[in-house]
């Protein structure tokens, strides 16, 4: 039996046919390995070379999942295979996964690009979102389980269809007729960023209107702020950690959906009519969490003075000319509050840095999770910019008023 150990994961190849006959022979053998690897935090199973399992070797994985104690997850499973699982009730015990499709962006046009991956079009009816190596299938799979959520709630996005790989990725699928993004219209044409960023903020509102059932499976985003502060203390004194776990409870509950990365790279324009991409990232709370992620992308991100961050990598990551940047978030800010004056605006602007900085320094340990050293992030981030910040913070009843 062909097996592989590594970073402490046990991955066992099932191949050919499993039934009465050599069931006991297979046990045994599954067993022997778990025996070898007591340390393995995870077991999987790739079935990509079986063509037969009976119900005798059903049973084997289902002892070996008790065993384990821990889930099981059983990949790149033929159709075939998969029908036998389906039909005896066995995708309910096990974490079973089909053979993903592969595919290849080669030559595509890349529409979009955010910090788990790209979007490209892969064909006049579909585009494919591609995710960095190191994101898992799991991760993948959740975010394609959330845009499928959202879509039955009344989330105007793209309709996704299967998990597909494309050489070491994982991506998504998405239909997407006639589409092109908010981001790829302003940068050949920044005439339009009035009209279509003011109408990108009315869709912001009324999304800010819908509330996720308890079966919805979002995470509330202050609890993952609340996560993220108990690792990050470890990495500051006492009082600082104090001062942040404080400023994150100010924070008022709520039940709001959050598309969680609303930006002109994930609005795309079908038939006149916005659709959103990459709500992967969807959850529950403050209104005020999607508002300060456009702060991030269109005032931060812009402004920051940087030898690491070109002029060239500013453009790709807003998708279009950096210098329109402040006129688009002058335009969201400005019809999502009712405020007609650049005073006005500005003085909101400040009002919400706090709160930026704050959802600022939890990215910054969000995207860089393998990073070693995150002395220069709790220096020029938490200490140099939040820490601070949160001294000036107002009470987020000015926000709710505005929105009256």
């Amino acid at each position: 039996m062909k097996t592989n150990f590594e970073n402490n994961k046990l991955t066992i190849f099932l191949e050919g046919r499993i039934d009465a006959r050599n069931s006991s022979e297979t046990e045994a053998e599954i067993f022997a390995e778990l025996s070898k690897n007591p340390g393995a935090s995870e077991v999987v199973i790739d079935a990509e070379k079986l063509e037969y399992i009976s119900s005798a070797g059903l049973r084997v994985l289902l002892k070996v999942r008790k065993q384990i104690n821990k889930p099981l997850p059983i990949l790149n499973v033929s159709s075939e295979v998969f029908e036998i699982f389906n039909v005896t009730g066995f995708t309910e015990l096990l974490d079973v996964h089909k053979k993903l499709r592969e595919i290849s962006v080669e030559g595509c046009e890349v529409i979009g690009s955010g910090g788990y991956g790209s979007v490209y079009r892969i064909d006049p009816e579909t585009i494919v979102k591609i995710y960095r190596p190191e994101i898992s299938l799991e991760f993948v799979e959740q975010e394609r389980n959330i845009s499928q959520k959202a879509f039955l709630m009344g989330v105007p996005t793209a309709i996704s269809y299967d998990v597909v790989k494309c050489e070491n990725h994982y991506g998504v699928v998405y239909e997407m007729l006639n589409a092109r993004t908010v981001a790829q219209i302003i940068s050949e044409d920044p005439s339009k960023i009035p009209e279509l960023c003011g109408s990108a903020a009315e869709l912001l509102k009324s999304l800010h209107k819908i509330v996720p059932g308890a079966d919805a499976g979002l995470l509330s985003r202050k609890k993952q702020l609340l996560s993220w502060h108990a690792s990050v203390s470890k990495l500051i004194t006492e009082a600082e950690a104090e001062k942040i776990k404080n400023f994150i409870l100010s924070i008022p509950d709520s039940n709001t959906f959050l598309h969680g990365d609303y930006n002109s790279r994930n609005i795309m324009v079908r038939d006149g009519e916005f659709q959103l991409i990459d709500i992967g990232a969807a959850a529950t709370g403050h209104p005020m969490f999607d508002i300060v992620g456009l702060m991030l992308s269109y005032i931060i991100l812009p402004n920051t003075k940087s030898d690491k961050i070109t002029d060239e990598q500013r453009r790709a990551l807003l998708g279009f000319d950096f210098q329109y940047a402040s006129q688009v978030w002058n335009v969201m800010c400005g019809k999502y509050f009712n405020l007609s004056s650049p005073e006005e605006i500005e003085a909101v602007t400040k009002k919400l840095m706090p709160y930026c900085y704050l959802v600022m320094a939890w990215h910054s340990f969000l995207y860089m999770p393998n990073r070693k050293d995150m002395s220069d992030i709790i220096e020029m981030i938490v200490r140099s910019r939040l820490l601070s910040a949160i001294d000036t913070a107002e009470p987020l009843n000015f926000f709710d008023n505005l929105c009256a």
